[in-house]
């Protein structure tokens, strides 16, 4: 669209001193003769556009010519306000919806031409997340160190963090932080952390590495399993891992090789599917999940003892 993209060559043109007209062109996948009329557009609506040839010539705005940087086009405005929609969604307060109505002032289309994306953030658990989230904030900003009561697979354990990142990933919340008791920075869950409470502890913060948020660093493969599903769970498998994650056999059985954290991880998946899935490979752990099946019917066996 036109006038996206004039919106956008100005938006470079208040960022740096000097561009080229070919660096434009494939900025924007146009020809150059199409930046220069966009050029002349935006000579002719008031901005002062200065050309000059040369090895270091280029276009650039006249010195001592000053506008508000911040420009945005309708998508990108539509798309600012969505984003604020899904915080809002999370958020104990009306800041997000305060903030929208300030951006959005005097652009009723925007607002009303975004309404057919809707993003929801929140979870079952909205109302205590709220609270934790408006509390790992304020300890952000005030840079104090938070203590909480930690629930794991591993056990329970007191934790005390110097809180960086709130981080929405996986379809959960968590918070990135260096732990004082492991000497490293972790994720940590929010549906797992209780008893929240910000210390008098002020840090002074430090630099973080880059959160690398890839399968692989998150959760490292240490077993790699082979399982058969009936055909019944096909909809399951594609919608959690997609079409190519599993082979068809001719029997109609569903194949999939996949990895997984821990022998407990990849046990509890399987529990999950009922009788509609069998582990095949390794075959050490087909017998280990065998005996504890055993176990659970044991249990049913012997009956209630209320």
């Amino acid at each position: 669209m036109k006038i996206d993209r004039l919106i956008g060559i100005l938006s470079i043109l208040l960022q740096q001193d000097k561009v080229t007209a070919p660096y434009l062109a494939e900025k924007f996948e146009v020809s150059r003769r199409t930046i220069m009329r966009d050029i002349e557009h935006l000579c002719k609506a008031g901005i002062p556009l200065v050309t000059t040839q040369g090895q270091q010539g280029g276009i650039s705005i006249m010195e001592g010519y000053t506008m508000d940087r911040t420009l945005f086009t309708s998508k990108e405005m539509q798309s600012i306000l969505i984003g604020l929609k899904g915080l809002d969604s999370v958020a104990g307060t009306n800041q997000y919806q305060c903030l929208m109505d300030k951006l959005s002032m005097k652009q009723n289309n925007i607002q009303a031409s975004n309404s057919h994306i809707q993003i929801d953030l929140s979870s079952w658990h909205k109302s205590s997340l709220t609270t934790k989230i408006e509390k790992i904030q304020e300890a952000i900003e005030k840079s104090l160190e938070i203590k909480f009561q930690y629930y794991a697979p591993k056990g329970e354990s007191e934790r005390i963090i110097e809180p960086y990142v709130l981080i929405f990933q996986w379809a959960s919340w968590y918070i990135y932080g260096y732990c004082k008791k492991r000497k490293e920075y972790r994720l940590f869950k929010l549906n797992r952390m209780q008893q929240i409470d910000i210390t008098e502890t002020k840090f002074l913060p430090r630099p973080a590495p880059e959160i690398d948020f890839s399968e692989e660093e998150v959760f490292p493969t240490t077993i790699e399993a082979k399982v058969a599903f009936i055909p019944e769970v096909k909809w399951r498998l594609i919608e959690n891992y997609g079409m190519d994650s599993f082979t068809i056999n001719k029997d109609g059985r569903l194949f999939m090789e996949s990895g997984f954290t821990d022998k407990e991880n990849l046990f509890y998946w399987l529990l999950s599917f009922g009788n509609q899935v069998e582990l095949l490979e390794p075959e050490g752990l087909r017998e280990e999940f065998k005996r504890l099946l055993e176990e659970i019917q044991n249990i049913y066996k012997t009956g209630c003892d209320y």
